[in-house]
Order: C-alpha cells, then structure tokens, then sequence
C-alpha cells in the first residue's frame, strides 16, 4: 500500500519538515527533508536557550513547510497526494514542542487528513529504516545529547528498555566538557576535533557503575573528573587535545561494555544468525563511537547497522517515517475509522516526557522522585 506522509519535527534547537513516501514495493523515499539550525543563535549561550529556540520555531516552520512541500511536488508528489500529517508531540523541550505540533494540527485540519502524534525517540529507533531493510527485532543503541538507552525493538510501538543513564545522556557528557574546556557550541563535533590531535592515554578517567552488571549508563562522575583535570592540569593545547582524547575513550569504552552486555541478552532470547545492532542518534556520527561499536558488534556476530549522517541528528524525514509505519497500521486495522483518527490526533498533547518503554519507566523508574511530570524519558 502506497502511503505519504508529511513529516514535522521541533523538539530541540532545529526546524525541520520532510515529506516521506513509501511505495506499493514497501520502498521508502525521502521526497524532501529541510532543516533550519539555530547553532549560531545558541552558540553565544553556550548552549540552547528554550525561550530563543521556541521563538525561531515559530518564525522558520512557515517557510520550512513551504520548501519541503515545493521540493516534494518537484518529484512528482504534490500536496493533494500526502495521506497523513506526522509530528513530534515529546519528549523535548514544551515550547518548540507546541510550535511543531500546533502546525501540523493545523495543516492536517485544514485539509482533513488524520494526524499521527510521534514520540521522538521513536523516531531516532526507526530511522534506520529511511534507508536500511532492517527487519524486527532489533537490538537499539540511541545515543544523543539528551538520552542515552539500549532498547529492544520488537516492533512498531513495541520497545523494552534494556539500559538507561542513571543521569547524564553521553551527548551531554561530550557537549558540557567541551564547554568547560572553551571549545564553544556545539561541543560534541568540536571536542571530536581536538580528540584527533590527542593520546586518549594521557588522562586516567572514572569508569562509573562497574560493580552492576546490568545495561545503565552514568557520566556525571566522568563529568566532574574532566571537569577537575581540566582545572588543576590542562595548561596547553596539547594537554586540551590530550583531555579531549581521554574524554571520547571514557565515553566510547562505556558504550561499548553496556552494548556488550545488550548484545549477549539479545542473543540469548533470538539466537539466530546476524541480528541487527542499530546505532542512532547524534552521538552516533562521532567516528571513533561508530568504529569502537561497530567492531564489538562485528565481534558479537551482529550486524552493525548506523542510518546516514544526515538523519543520526534530528531531523524530520525520521518523524515522517514513524508517523508513516504507525499510520499503515491503523489502516491495516479491521475497525479503522478516518474521521475518528481525523479528531483522535487533533487532541495529541505536547509532552516534555515520553519514555518509549512506558511500562518499565514507571514500574522500573530510574528518577523515582520526578514530581508530578512522570518518569523521566
């Protein structure tokens, strides 16, 4: 079944809209995937402001839409042939959240189609998919800057959680301690940079949780040891370049163990030849993470599977695509009904938390006083 879907994305600090088509061969096509960044708003923060990103949601979204659908129609797909509208409704900071979400509410009322309320993360888990045959089940690996989980992927809304940060995601880790050392907005590319210049040997770093043997991460502690070696004995570029080295290995040598641990609980319930290890999200372009993982997974007879660059950051083309997998799922349904999907989706709310595996956030909570807001995603 032929499907097309209309795709928005604002959670965080980039405006993304994206048309994604999958054909009657099961085939997807990414018609169009826009993006308007706000680095070099944030950069003189150091980091992002929720206020300043909301704002620039509101005044880029129009245009954005406008683009996406031009470049859609240019491939033959105008905007009489989208099914669906699909749009991130959490986790991520409430007021970019609205933005997205109230726009995409809108565009779906107006022209009747039925709109798909997407939780990002699951975004990031299926966006592999946008170019990789990927069959369920899939062992997940989403590394960003604000998570950081190991996920079973038994399918479309069905995930268990198998780890999490027990406080700092490794994308915060790599953004906060580039800050602390001076190297501006964004950290992560920028500490990745100076990594290359340094001996990963030089610095001896904290490895956090090791007397579990379950799949949670920290980096808090790695945090504040950066943090305190950086005060006390960074003098030079080098001894920068060197803390920057040390820093990725840390972070890296983390993944790696608790993705091992994943590896060998997933094997253990499916067996099988090759099964895929999944990598997403924006920690995931760093290249010594994908070649640290992609050997372990080589290693653990998985198949190491990572979605291109463009779309292991936010983007919108990966919210499409679960709207889209969720959308044939309700059409495929015996008691589906379009007018009530219509009016379902129009009443979505905007939620800064979102955990995938719902069931374990809250029988399993790794924040058991989170107020009145729920578990922590």
């Amino acid at each position: 079944m032929s499907l097309c879907v209309l795709g928005v994305e604002s959670s965080c600090d980039e405006t993304a809209v994206a048309v994604v088509r999958r054909g009657d061969d099961g085939a997807v096509e990414v018609l169009s995937s826009v993006i308007h960044s706000q680095v070099v708003k944030h950069a003189v923060y150091g980091g992002v402001v929720p206020e300043i990103a909301a704002r620039s949601h509101v005044e880029t979204i129009d245009d954005l839409a406008r683009l996406a659908l031009a470049e859609a129609a240019e491939k033959g797909v105008g905007v009489d042939a989208i099914d669906a509208v699909a749009a991130t409704a959490g986790p991520g900071l409430i007021g970019g959240v609205m933005v997205g979400l109230s726009f995409a509410k809108g565009f779906a009322l107006s022209r009747g189609l039925p709109l798909i309320g997407v939780n990002h993360l699951e975004g990031h888990a299926l966006s592999v998919r946008l170019t990789h045959d990927v069959p369920f089940p899939f062992l997940l690996l989403l590394v960003s800057g604000g998570h950081c989980q190991l996920l079973h992927v038994r399918g479309v809304g069905d995930y268990e959680r198998l780890g999490t940060t027990i406080d700092d995601a490794a994308g915060e880790a790599f953004d906060k301690i580039a800050k602390t050392l001076g190297l501006g907005y964004p950290g992560g590319p920028a500490l990745e940079a100076e990594a290359a210049k340094g001996d990963a040997a030089r610095f001896t770093l904290p490895r956090a949780l090791l007397g579990r043997k379950d799949c949670d991460f920290s980096y808090s502690g790695l945090k504040t040891a950066a943090a305190k070696i950086a005060m006390e004995q960074v003098k030079t570029p080098q001894d920068r370049a060197d803390l920057c080295a040390s820093v990725q290995a840390a972070i890296a040598r983390q993944l790696v163990e608790r993705s091992a641990r994943a590896m060998r609980a997933f094997k253990a319930e499916h067996g099988g030849d090759s099964p895929a290890f999944v990598v997403a999200g924006g920690v995931a372009a760093n290249k010594t993470v994908r070649s640290e993982l992609s050997a372990l997974a080589q290693k653990e007879g998985f198949e190491f599977v990572a979605p291109p660059l463009a779309y292991c950051t936010d983007n919108a083309a990966m919210i499409a695509l679960a709207g889209l997998e969720r959308f044939a799922l309700m059409r495929a349904a015996a008691d589906y009904d379009g007018d009530k999907q219509v009016h379902d989706g129009l009443s979505a709310l905007a939620r800064p938390r979102w955990p995938l595996d719902e069931r374990r956030a809250l029988s399993a909570p790794i924040h058991k006083f989170s107020g009145r807001k729920g578990a922590k995603a």
